[in-house]
């Protein structure tokens, strides 16, 4: 018989110290409320940064101006990063020049999309933040569940070529980010002045202490696995059929995130388990969701996420339990196939005949020539946009007439070349990093300019410059840019210093494995050379970097050994 006891079961002040937090927190207001109005301080103070990750903000510093701060002992220049929810990466025109125009007034740091398809504004003070979130709100956007322990923004995969049946998927995500998303009335009340008491009833799904930790649904499109769905906790592969979207084959468990310091912390592949009717999938998400909400682990946080319930109860475990809740067994996945897990930049056609246009975006960055090029851009045509969870920008449903004017303009704002990038760039992805991510140990997107540079210059040694080799770099060890799905990845873990993954595939459905710790450029570099010289004299025709190396057992030995700070 299943044991259906939880750690739901347990008295709060056993849990640990977030959940004790959240159970505290009357449904996520805390004193949030009194410390946006303490004019004595740009933070929001005590813990109520933690309750305001569920907002979709976080509190940040900036880290390159911290220590002279501290020896003129004056506060940290603190400063908000706020993350929308925007379910499958969609918006439309007016909607982004909302976005840019409160950019412009607020976010010092400028925009920038990010890897689960929505757009973060970086640098906002405290002072502005409820302007902000009200001017979000009135252009059809908000901010909740973009961070903290609960369903994160639903992503979905971007194929024009089945446009009709990319239609209704990107419509399932939507459906099920609105279903997932917390209910609590502190939402409006803190940052739209609406009045909402707080009942016993304000949660029906996640109740008084939401998720042991973050929850991330993913629907994907064969052939293009661009949202890396084995890296999410609940991946759905679109099943099409002569156009037809029949249904998803599901698979569970994904996760990147991982601690250097604990060898029980690991990056975890999702695992294909059946399939579901196309009309199922919100409510599915949500049963899987609250499978993870009674038996996630609430005392150990670092063991909190999806992968480790799975690894702790068991595969055979969670289909019982859940066969239990749907009432019946799921049906046996459906043959599928992907090609790779990059973005299709450039210009294609889907299958209703409108045409979309795949920008690449440097790190998802947008300064402010770029955001208003993209802002004029829009005065011209009247498409949509979407964002990729690659970082680039999607221009859509574009008519066959528009196509000659439209391309002009790309080429008068110089914005041309964005759709024909250098093949590494346009697969290479970076997190934010230093100098706001007070995770970081390690520079990202401020480096990746030159890593590409120098990486480029190697490839081209050995002829392969024109080869893409999926390339990943993180300031930490957590799974921001996806790292541990890249065929080469470096993530953070000193100044000038990162551990070296290598092997994931191009297709991201094979983990990356460490290959050397604590390496800076020169390492790199010096490592890399003698790999990429064998793959350009022994490569198949066709054969990726990653399943070169697997394929040769080049792998099998780690050249540095690991070691901790």
């Amino acid at each position: 018989m299943i044991d259906r006891s939880s750690d739901l079961s347990q008295p709060v002040d056993a849990l640990n110290e977030s959940e004790q937090l959240k159970a505290r927190s009357r449904y996520l207001r805390g004193g949030i409320a009194e410390g946006l109005q303490d004019p004595l301080t740009g933070a929001v103070p005590g813990d109520d940064p933690l309750l305001m990750k569920f907002h979709g903000i976080y509190q940040q510093d900036d880290r390159d101006r911290r220590a002279d701060r501290r020896r003129r002992h004056l506060e940290p220049i603190y400063q908000f990063m706020v993350r929308m929810r925007i379910p499958g990466g969609v918006l439309d025109k007016h909607q982004w020049w909302g976005i840019a125009e409160l950019s412009r007034r607020y976010a010092e740091r400028g925009i920038r999309i990010t890897t689960r398809q929505t757009v973060q504004l970086h640098g906002v003070r405290k002072p502005h933040l409820r302007a902000l979130m009200q001017g979000l709100r009135d252009i059809g956007l908000d901010t909740i569940a973009a961070c903290g322990d609960d369903s994160r923004g639903v992503v979905c995969g971007t194929n024009p070529f089945l446009s009709r049946a990319h239609h209704r998927v990107a419509e399932l995500a939507r459906v099920t980010s609105d279903r997932l998303i917390p209910k609590t009335g502190a939402y409006p009340e803190i940052w739209y002045r609406e009045s909402a008491p707080a009942t016993r009833s304000e949660e029906p799904v996640y109740g008084e202490l939401y998720l042991p930790r973050k929850f991330k649904v993913g629907y994907a499109i064969p052939p293009v696995n661009d949202i890396d769905v084995y890296g999410q906790d609940l991946g759905l592969i679109a099943v099409i059929d002569n156009g037809e979207l029949r249904g998803f084959n599901v698979c569970v468990g994904g996760g990147m995130g991982q601690l250097d310091s604990r060898e029980d912390s690991y990056p975890r592949l999702a695992e294909e388990i059946g399939f579901i009717d196309a009309e199922e999938a919100p409510a599915f998400s949500e049963t899987v969701m609250t499978i993870q909400r009674d038996f996630g682990d609430r005392k150990d946080r670092h063991r909190a996420r999806f992968k480790y319930t799975l690894d702790r109860l068991g595969l055979d475990w969670f289909l019982d339990e859940l066969a239990h809740r749907r009432g019946r067994d799921l049906e046996p996945a459906r043959p599928r196939r992907f090609e790779h897990n990059g973005d299709r930049l450039g210009w294609q056609q889907g299958d209703d005949g409108l045409w979309h246009a795949t920008l690449y975006i440097e790190s998802g960055r947008l300064d402010d020539a770029l955001r208003g090029q993209i802002s004029g851009l829009l005065e011209q045509y009247g498409g949509r946009l979407r964002m990729t969870t690659n970082q680039n920008l999607q221009l859509t449903h574009i008519e066959t007439h528009e196509l000659e004017q439209l391309q002009w303009r790309l080429e008068d704002l110089g914005l041309a070349w964005r759709l024909t990038p250098d093949t590494q760039a346009a697969h290479t992805l970076s997190c934010v990093a230093l100098p706001t991510c007070g995770l970081a140990m390690a520079e990202a997107e401020r480096y990746t300019p030159r890593l590409l540079d120098v990486f480029q210059r190697l490839k081209g040694q050995y002829g392969l410059a024109d080869v893409p080799i999926t390339l990943r770099l993180t300031g930490c060890p957590n799974g921001c840019a996806r790292p541990y799905l890249g065929e080469i990845a470096l993530t953070g873990r000193a100044p000038g210093l990162y551990n070296l993954y290598l092997g994931g595939s191009f297709h991201g459905d094979r983990l990356a494995r460490l290959y050397a710790g604590n390496v800076n450029e020169e390492r790199f570099l010096e490592l890399l050379a003698p790999l990429l010289e064998r793959f350009a004299e022994g490569r198949d025709n066709g054969e990726h970097f990653g399943d070169f190396l697997v394929r040769r057992g080049l792998l099998d030995d780690t050249p540095v050994a690991l070691t901790s700070f």
